[in-house]
């Protein structure tokens, strides 16, 4: 993993170095391409490759079999062999769907993460997990799928909206309380230059998130034990996903879904009342909601019944004991589940 502002530019060379030479794939979408289409292409005709860049529209909607079938076209149009690196250039929508495409075209070719917002960079980009979305069921068809190289041009965040940020650092405040009270008091301490696009604050925060992931990523790498902690907030997270039409942001869901398996922890008897408060207070300071926008909380208990990660029909749940620590538990009643929703959106 490559982490640091300017190296977009410095791609081609960083391939050759691990042994391609060639051809290659970029995937992409609009927005990204005429950001940072050029600088990328340019890096790799100059260190001699031949490049097809592909365009996928924006939207979650693109994660589907659909998309993934006409990428296959093109890919064989272009005679990518299993050699042919595939190079995922953009948010958490393309590099799913690279991602998933890299792991099932010929049975597989090489995977490279360009990630270009802080939720990819701290997030989607490590840890091997790919997939399409099916229905309104997310991420349901995929794999474990590791890409040969993550490269992160801090740079490219300074295009971000605050709100791209701050649905980035939903997931770099949910390493802080599953594992690094530090890295949650520097997000505390330092949200001014992360939300003013300090380049340092910026560096730190992702580098520190990357750490953890790749960290219990390889020590779990197919989520059969520790890697669920970084489920945390995505129970709940997920259900409102699914349920807004995917019109809530990944980090918004997750926010809320953290604040609620906190209180539940707190019902429990196991997390302190000043600690809800204090996740409270940052997700807030963010900018990030800490209630459920209107809908309908049936729709939601509902979704949670299709987790993937129930198992023996029960819903698993990630609950912090602190800031630092978490455990797993399956002991959730859906009522209390209910009590916490309910009860989070009338607190003011």
């Amino acid at each position: 993993i490559h982490i640091g502002p300017g190296l977009l530019a410095q791609t081609g060379v960083k391939l050759k170095e691990i042994g391609f030479s060639d051809k290659l794939v970029i995937i992409t979408d609009p927005t990204v391409k005429n950001l940072y289409g050029n600088t990328l292409k340019q890096s790799l005709t100059r260190s001699g490759f031949k490049v097809l860049m592909l365009e996928v529209p924006e939207g979650e909607e693109q994660k589907s079999l659909e998309t993934a079938g006409r990428l296959y076209h093109e890919l064989t149009n272009f005679y990518a062999e299993r050699t042919t690196p595939i190079l995922a250039l953009g948010g958490g929508v393309i590099g799913d769907l690279t991602g998933f495409v890299a792991a099932t075209y010929l049975r597989g070719v090489p995977l490279i993460q360009i990630p270009t917002t802080l939720l990819a960079q701290v997030d989607s980009s490590i840890g091997g997990k790919v997939a399409v979305n099916h229905g309104l069921l997310k991420n349901k068809i995929g794999a474990f799928y590791q890409p040969r190289l993550v490269i992160s041009d801090t740079t490219t965040l300074k295009t971000l909206t605050t709100g791209e940020i701050s649905d980035g650092l939903a997931e770099a405040i949910k390493y802080g309380v599953i594992w690094d009270e530090e890295l949650f008091t520097y997000i505390e301490g330092n949200l001014a230059q992360i939300k003013s696009f300090d380049n340092l604050a910026l560096e730190t925060i992702v580098f520190r998130s990357a750490k953890i992931k790749a960290e219990v990523v390889e020590k779990d790498e197919r989520d059969f034990g520790l890697r669920n902690i970084l489920n945390y907030g995505h129970t709940v997270g997920h259900a409102i996903e699914s349920v807004s039409d995917f019109k809530v942001q990944h980090g918004e869901a997750v926010a809320i879904g953290m604040l609620a398996a906190a209180r539940i922890s707190n019902k429990l008897g196991i997390l302190d009342k000043n600690e809800v408060i204090r996740l409270k207070d940052i997700i807030a300071r963010t900018g990030l909601p800490t209630e459920i926008p209107s809908l309908q909380l049936e729709k939601i208990i509902q979704a949670m019944k299709h987790d993937k990660k129930i198992s023996q029909g029960k819903l698993r749940f990630v609950l912090p004991k602190s800031i630092g620590e978490v455990f797993i538990t399956d002991e959730v009643s859906p009522s209390l589940i209910e009590q916490v929703l309910v009860e989070g959106n009338e607190e003011t």
